[in-house]
């Protein structure tokens, strides 16, 4: 609560986190007239005859805009748009601290899908790309596929990609440490939300072929009564054997463990059924599904968290700065999955494997050179994918 309420009273001094700054002087009447009229009618002429010079004469090809609708906001839930500024604030920081990427904060009043989408759409040509964020689901999934087909700028919904992409790199390295692979992995997921969902979709191109998800309902499987689509779509790409039963059921004899549900739901007693060595990763903030010291004493070899103050933080801040910067500079139409793949790779590949250890699989977040990497693969990927024709 400490650190809460010092946030209060910075933020009641901030008054924002944000400004605008003019990369121009207008102090003299040439300056302006070459900064407004007369002289700007001729970038804006050059823009009309050629739409894609908008990339060039104005800072669009630099602009990426934060939008929200309030209704799944940092752990806290449906807290509405005004209440989910702050984080979009922030989350505009991080842009630009760790990516160079000007950020503009959006808390659009609706949770009409359609409404929401039209919205976006309209005034998509004024930004290089769209950042979803804290959108609650199934209606996050509706909305982004909508918007990456009516726009023509890349469209990426963090809070699902974003954690899936660093998962990934944080799984990637854990089984290094513990000398498995993908492939002869048993993975259990608790949480069907969106970044349950794109988890798991991440992971099955890893050739993961035993994934069992898990919302508050128990197992995931065909047939389950009362199942949205995406449920149900995830139930058709996991779940093989079509297991029924609880969250126990689920994570026995499971080598992996992701957590993106709720605090205290996972015990000693779970952890002790998994396979040996197994990877915990436990993201529910502020408490995680288990706490790290009670994972490792129940024999997790690796143990990830959403927190800061342990080793091995699971933060997408190690992701969607790079994204944005290497689609913006690529001038990317989509984030596509090769994207997200290359992405997870810059990550991990970041951490040597001199210094790879159970308490050490993930680059910290300060690290600088982790935009610049991730940045480099998220163009090269788009490039390489344009050529062969797979950049959707």
């Amino acid at each position: 609560m400490d650190i809460m309420e010092e946030s209060l009273k910075k933020h009641s001094i901030w008054r924002g986190k944000l400004e605008i700054l003019s990369r121009v002087g207008v102090k003299t009447r040439e300056e302006l007239s070459l900064a407004y009229t007369p002289g700007v009618a001729k970038p804006c002429l050059e823009i009309k005859n050629n739409p894609e010079k908008s990339f060039e004469l104005t800072r669009r090809w630099n602009t990426v805009a934060v939008i929200t609708d309030g209704s799944a906001v940092l752990g806290l839930g449906d807290i509405g748009p005004l209440a989910g500024m702050p984080v979009m604030e922030g989350k505009c920081v991080l842009f630009k601290q760790f990516g160079d990427v000007d950020a503009i904060p959006l808390c659009v009043s609706t949770k009409k899908v359609d409404e929401f989408v039209n919205t976006v759409r309209l005034i998509s040509k004024s930004f290089g790309g769209i950042n979803l964020e804290d959108i609650s689901a199934p209606r996050c999934f509706e909305i982004e596929k909508k918007l990456q087909e009516v726009c023509d700028i890349p469209v990426f919904h963090d809070d699902q990609h974003g954690t899936a992409i660093v998962v990934l790199a944080a799984v990637t390295n854990a089984l290094k440490v513990v000398k498995k692979r993908f492939n002869e992995c048993k993975i259990c997921i608790c949480g069907a939300g969106a970044a349950g969902t794109a988890i798991a979709k991440l992971l099955l191109t890893k050739k993961v072929t035993d994934i069992i998800c898990c919302d508050k309902e128990g197992i995931i499987y065909r047939g389950r009564p009362k199942d949205n689509d995406a449920l149900k779509d995830l139930a058709n790409a996991t779940n093989k054997q079509n297991k029924r039963g609880n969250l126990a059921e689920a994570i026995k004899d499971a080598d992996i463990f992701v957590g993106v549900s709720t605090g205290g739901i996972v015990n000693a007693d779970l952890v002790k059924t998994m396979a040996k060595d197994p990877i915990v990763m436990a993201m529910a903030n502020p408490i995680p599904e288990i706490m790290p010291e009670e994972a490792k004493a129940a024999g997790a070899a690796v143990v990830g968290t959403g927190r800061g103050d342990y080793p091995n933080q699971i933060n997408n801040v190690l992701a969607f700065p790079g994204i944005f910067r290497g689609a913006l500079d690529a001038r990317a139409k989509h984030i596509n999955t090769h994207m997200h793949i290359a992405s997870a790779e810059a990550i991990a590949n970041l951490v040597s494997e001199e210094e790879l250890n159970s308490q050490y699989i993930l680059p910290q977040p300060f690290d600088e050179r982790i935009s610049k990497a991730v940045g480099l693969a998220v163009k090269q990927a788009w490039l390489d994918s344009n050529k062969k024709g797979k950049n959707n």
